[in-house]
């Protein structure tokens, strides 16, 4: 048995002991030779009950698929892969999870440093080759007896502590010399090498204790006074436990509240992303005295134009140090979680200093449901969201135009988590996500997401024969990008670079993956089909095949009436 070969797998071992000790419960793991230690090291603690292991053919999705576990269980999350492109497939994932603060920590296995730039098969330029999108980047060297076992775990371990401080990716490359495979296992563990961290090993506390900085929010000294004025709340995409109580604050203190679909707060204004067209309204929120912004990544088009006109004093509460207002308002920034801040700064009973909002509301309400009319369609499904959703589901939203019609057209509860990927708002990974999310929190799901994003993460529906709970997948077959009929580009232009036609159907694919498959036409049939996939603990691929351009012309016509409608004294 070979001496190198094992101690790769006691230099794995020390990774992976130490990322247990950061809270990571999930490996995910492509196929390869060259990480062989690495995901040996992990089946072993599967084995021993101490993880848990997943695997996936295709390094994108399965990147994509431990960003849905991260956000679906609040830990971080580890992807294993091989060298060369294998790693280079992570970047999209670690894009978005350095956009939206999610924490993954990615082990690419790599040629030692005498094979790169030889000739060598499978050898790349990998250390660093996420440039600044991780929060730390480590380049280990080959495994060797030279370097002190506990100089490798303080690496790690504080690698890992700047994820603490700043949500995001953690990058370590892990360089393997051969033989790979004929480690001897029954020495892995007693190897004297690891005779200094033996206690440690035997134990689940960090390398290092930081004792984390006391900071209790302060109520603002001229908040007694603010309180009084006319204000305005938005909230964007916030963490459920975050959500909590922002209505009832808002409403008590007779402020406007603007939520986003991702905010996880029920809308006492709904549809504003309608409304907010609506030029006197506009004109008459402008005077307000200030905005309180918690949350980020808004959808709504119109809620950036509002904050972008906005004059007055502007307030930001974001637990993280990034910058969250892109359009750079001089303000006052608080670093808390939201029900933190509120509890700080508590509401002053008063009366709603305007009624028009609340008059437009009400009126989109019906007038939205006129215009999406009875037939089932993509905006009629993004108004009635809530009617194919069941209890204790989470709620998955694709990008382009559906998330954007949900945001204008919904009115939903508070009761149901809703997840997206706008970090970065691409359409790729959308499904492996959605998958990720399900299996991290054991619950049903329903992912709505269009043909163009299925499409771009086909091969992720293999992930959905994992689920162990109901779960639907709504594909919105509009025949190609319909979110680009917003755009004033030529009619042949648009249909040849934008839109792309496709003319495919989604049946043969959730065939090839084993997946049960329904096309409804009407509501009714909907409602069939749904109470047969929510019985069933499995994954179910619920096309929806509507004409290429409704959804974008009843969303454009919407806007178009609204924005001179006349409000009634």
């Amino acid at each position: 048995m070979s001496a190198v070969s094992t101690f790769n797998r006691c230099w794995s071992k020390v990774i992976l002991e130490t990322l247990l000790r950061q809270g990571v419960k999930h490996f995910c793991i492509a196929p390869g030779s060259r990480s062989t230690p690495l995901t040996l090291e992990a089946a072993r603690l599967q084995a021993n009950g101490k993880a848990v292991c997943h695997s996936h053919f295709d390094e994108r999705g399965l990147a994509f698929f431990a960003l849905g576990l991260a956000k679906s269980t609040q830990t971080p999350v580890a992807v294993i892969v091989t060298s060369g492109t294998a790693a280079a497939n992570l970047y999209p994932a670690i894009v978005e999870a350095r956009q939206s603060a999610v924490n993954l920590i990615v082990l690419t296995a790599d040629r030692p440093e005498e094979l790169l730039e030889c000739g060598a098969n499978q050898a790349i330029l990998q250390a660093n080759m996420f440039a600044h999108y991780p929060v730390a980047t480590l380049n280990l060297p080959r495994p060797s007896q030279d370097y002190p076992v506990k100089w490798l775990v303080s690496s790690i371990d504080q690698a890992c502590y700047k994820q603490t401080e700043q949500a995001g990716v953690v990058h370590i490359n892990v360089p393997f010399a051969e033989p790979l495979y004929e480690a001897q296992v029954s020495e892995i563990d007693s190897h004297p090498w690891l005779a200094p961290v033996h206690r440690w090993l035997a134990q689940t506390k960090h390398w290092s204790e930081h004792q984390n900085v006391q900071q209790e929010v302060m109520m603002h000294e001229y908040w007694d006074d603010l309180r009084t004025k006319k204000g305005i709340v938005v909230v964007g995409q916030l963490p459920q436990k975050q959500a909590m109580g922002v209505k009832t604050w808002a409403d008590t203190m007779g402020w406007i509240l603007l939520t986003d679909i991702q905010s996880n707060v029920e809308p006492s204004l709904p549809y504003a992303d309608i409304w907010l067209a609506n030029k006197t309204v506009r004109e008459k929120l402008l005077h307000a005295d200030i905005v309180v912004q918690f949350g980020s990544r808004f959808v709504s088009k119109r809620i950036h134009q509002f904050l972008a006109s906005f004059k007055g004093a502007f307030w930001v509460v974001e637990e993280s140090d990034e910058r969250v207002d892109p359009h750079h308002h001089q303000q006052t920034r608080f670093h808390a979680k939201v029900h933190h801040w509120l509890r700080a700064h508590p509401p002053l009973r008063q009366k709603s200093w305007l009624l028009e909002p609340l008059a437009l509301s009400n009126f989109c309400a019906s007038f939205i449901e006129q215009q999406v009319g009875g037939g089932l369609n993509e905006a009629s499904l993004a108004h009635h969201i809530e009617r194919i959703l069941p209890r204790n589901c989470a709620l998955f939203l694709g990008n382009s135009l559906f998330i954007r019609l949900v945001d204008a057209l919904a009115k939903l509860s508070d009761s149901y988590p809703v997840y997206t990927n706008r970090g970065a708002s691409g359409i790729d990974g959308l499904l492996a996500t959605a998958a990720g999310i399900g299996i991290g929190g054991n619950q049903p799901v329903a992912v709505v997401l269009g043909d163009m994003s299925a499409l771009h993460d086909l091969n992720s529906l293999a992930l959905f024969r994992k689920v162990t709970q109901p779960t639907v997948i709504f594909i919105i077959n509009n025949n190609g990008g319909a979110i680009f009929d917003m755009l004033p580009v030529e009619p042949e232009v648009k249909n040849a670079f934008y839109r792309l036609p496709h003319q495919a159907e989604f049946a043969q694919a959730a065939s090839m993956f084993d997946l049960k498959y329904a096309r409804p036409y009407t509501w009714a049939d909907l409602g069939s089909v749904l109470k047969q996939a929510y019985s069933r603990k499995e994954t179910t691929v619920i096309e929806i095949k509507v004409n290429p351009s409704d959804g974008s012309n009843i969303y454009k016509r919407l806007i178009e009436q609204i924005s001179y409608a006349v409000i009634g004294a």
